[in-house]
C-alpha cells in the first residue's frame, strides 16, 4: 500500500488495521539492509509442519524474532533446526499481514558453536544413513595400480606438496591431475562441489581424491555439508576422502568409497611401493621359475617311462606283428570265402542237374513226343482220344510231324 501520512493541516487519516499493516510491511521490504539480513540466536518454540515448512523463534537474553523456513529452503539446510540449537539465521524481513507481526523468512541457517556443528552433524549423517549413502554395497573398489588420480585440494599449505611427493617416490608412473579448491570458509562447500565436478570429467581419471590437512570442526565444516556429500555420492569414479587427522571424521568420509586416515594414507593407499612391488614380482618370478622346472622335470620323468615302454621303444616289431595277424585273418577270409563259394557251385550244380533232368525238352530226346489232336491242339494222353480219320501234330525234339489216324489200339501197361 503506498498510503501516505496526513499533514498536520489536514484532517487525521484513519488507517484500517489492514491498511496500516500493508504500509508498515512496505517500508521494511523496501528498506535493502533488511532484504539480506543474518541474525544469531538460540532456536525455540521450533514445529515442523506436513507442509515442510518449519516454524521457530531466534532469542537472545533480551528478545525474540519469529522466524519461517519455508519447504524449499528448508530441503537444502544442511540439518534439521531443533529445539535450543544456537544458530546463525539469513533471510529478509517482512511481516506476516494476518497477525500483524514481523518475521525473517530464513533462506540459510548456520550453526553458531561447537555443540550447534555437532548437532548438525549427528543429525546430517542420520539422514543421509537413512538414505543409504553409506551403505557398503555402494562403494566401488579402487584398481589396483591406477595411472590416473585427481587430487581435490588447495594448492596452498602441505596436503598438495605431501601428496604429490610421496606419491611419484612410491610410484612415478601415477598421473596426478591438481584440481584446486578451497577446503575452509563459506565459499568452500560450493567450490569443492564444482571441483568434483570438473575433476571426474577429465579423462583417464580413475580416482579422486579430496584431501585436506587438520583444524577444528570450524574448519572442516566445508566437508560435513549435505552439498559436499551428495557431489561425492554422485561422482562417476571411486573417491578417496582424506580430510584432518586420523581421529577426525567427517560425513565425507562416510559418503566416500575409500576412507584415508590421512591425505599422506591417501598417497601411501593410491601409490603402491615400487620397491616392494619389484620385490614381490621377483618372489613370484622365483616361484614361477620352481614351479616350472619341477613340471619340466616331471615331464621328462613321464616321458623316460614312455620311450621305455615296447610300444615307443620297437614300433615296427608292433606293426609287423599286427602286419602277420592282418595277413592270416586274409587268408583264413580267403579259404573260408573259397569253401563258401565252392559249396554254392556245387549246390548250383545239382540243382541244374534237377532242372535239365526235368526239361520237357530232354526228355523229349530220349525219344519221347508231345502228340496234340487237330484242329483244337487238345494234348493227347490216351488212344482213346482219337477216332479214325482224327489229324494229330506230333513233337519230336527236333521238329514236327503231322498225320492222320487209320486205326487205334488199346494196350494194357505192364506193372512192374
Amino acid at each position: 500500500m503506498n498510503a501516505r501520512l496526513p499533514s498536520r493541516q489536514e484532517q487525521p487519516y484513519i488507517f484500517s488495521v489492514r491498511q496500516l499493516t500493508q504500509y508498515l510491511r512496505g517500508l521494511i521490504e523496501r528498506d535493502a539492509a533488511l532484504r539480506d539480513v543474518r541474525v544469531r540466536g538460540e532456536i525455540s518454540n521450533c514445529r515442523c509442519f506436513d507442509s515442510g515448512h518449519i516454524y521457530f523463534t531466534l532469542k537472545d537474553e533480551a528478545s525474540q524474532l519469529d522466524c519461517v523456513l519455508f519447504r524449499e529452503e528448508a530441503a537444502l539446510q544442511d540439518f534439521v533446526p531443533r529445539q535450543g540449537l544456537k544458530v546463525v539465521a539469513r533471510g529478509r524481513l517482512t511481516i506476516y499481514e494476518r497477525r500483524g507481526q514481523y518475521q525473517l523468512v530464513v533462506s540459510e541457517l548456520k550453526a553458531d558453536g561447537i555443540g550447534a556443528l555437532w548437532l548438525a552433524f549427528e543429525a546430517l549423517k542420520k539422514k543421509l544413513d537413512a538414505e543409504g549413502l553409506f551403505r557398503p554395497d555402494r562403494k566401488r573398489p579402487l584398481p589396483r595400480f591406477l595411472e590416473r588420480v585427481a587430487l581435490v585440494t588447495s594448492t596452498d599449505g602441505a596436503v598438495l606438496h605431501d601428496f604429490v611427493t610421496i606419491s611419484r617416490a612410491r610410484w612415478p608412473a601415477l598421473s596426478i591431475l591438481v584440481v584446486p579448491a578451497l577446503v575452509t570458509g563459506e565459499a568452500a562447500a560450493p567450490g569443492i562441489v564444482r571441483a568434483l565436478a570438473l575433476a571426474q570429467a577429465q579423462p583417464g581419471v580413475q580416482a579422486i581424491v579430496l584431501a585436506r590437512g587438520g583444524g577444528s570442526l570450524e574448519e572442516l565444516w566445508a566437508f560435513n555439508t549435505e552439498a559436499v556429500a551428495r557431489a561425492i555420492a554422485g561422482c562417476g569414479v571411486p573417491v578417496v576422502s582424506a580430510i584432518g587427522h586420523e581421529t577426525d571424521y567427517t560425513i565425507s568420509d562416510f559418503v566416500a568409497d575409500v576412507r584415508a586416515p590421512t591425505p599422506t594414507a591417501a598417497a601411501m593407499l593410491l601409490a603402491p611401493d615400487r620397491a616392494q612391488v619389484m620385490s614381490q614380482v621377483a618372489t613370484w618370478r622365483q616361484r614361477a621359475s620352481r614351479a616350472l622346472s619341477r613340471r619340466l622335470a616331471m615331464a621328462e620323468r613321464e616321458l623316460s617311462l614312455l620311450s621305455s615302454r615296447r610300444v615307443i621303444a620297437q614300433p615296427l616289431t608292433l606293426l609287423n606283428e599286427a602286419q602277420q595277424g592282418l595277413d592270416d585273418l586274409a587268408a583264413s577270409a580267403k579259404q573260408a570265402i573259397g569253401a563258401l563259394l565252392q559249396a554254392r557251385a556245387d549246390s548250383a550244380a545239382a540243382v541244374h542237374g534237377r532242372l535239365t533232368a526235368l526239361n520237357p525238352a530232354s526228355i523229349l530226346a530220349r525219344g519221347y513226343a508231345i502228340v496234340e489232336r487237330m484242329p483244337d491242339r487238345v494234348l493227347v494222353r490216351s488212344v482213346t482220344q482219337f477216332a479214325q480219320g482224327d489229324e494229330a501234330d506230333i513233337k519230336l525234339h527236333d521238329g514236327r510231324a503231322s498225320c492222320r489216324i487209320t486205326h487205334t489200339r488199346k494196350e494194357e501197361h505192364e506193372q512192374g
